[in-house]
């Protein structure tokens, strides 16, 4: 399984206590599921609501991830 740099934003990070972590999965959603068991049931929430991008670019959770790509997890905007 690849190691990948997880940068994360808003609600994921206060939750993390980390602006950048390291994952190790297959695909986003190895990634997000790793996450989720570290952080726990409100950071799965949080992140199944959001995005991912990969490398800059927006992925679904069935992309397969490479060693040394970077996912960003964004948390579901809100506002108005």
């Amino acid at each position: 399984m690849p190691t990948v740099s997880v940068r994360l934003f808003a609600a994921l990070r206060d939750l993390a206590g980390a602006a950048r972590v390291e994952a190790e999965g297959d695909t986003v959603d190895d990634v997000v599921a790793a996450l989720a068991a570290r952080f726990g049931d409100r950071f799965a929430r949080v992140a199944a609501a959001g995005s991912v991008v990969v490398d800059g670019e927006r992925a679904s959770g069935d992309r397969r991830l490479a060693r040394g790509e970077e996912v960003a997890l964004l948390p579901p905007v809100s506002g108005g």
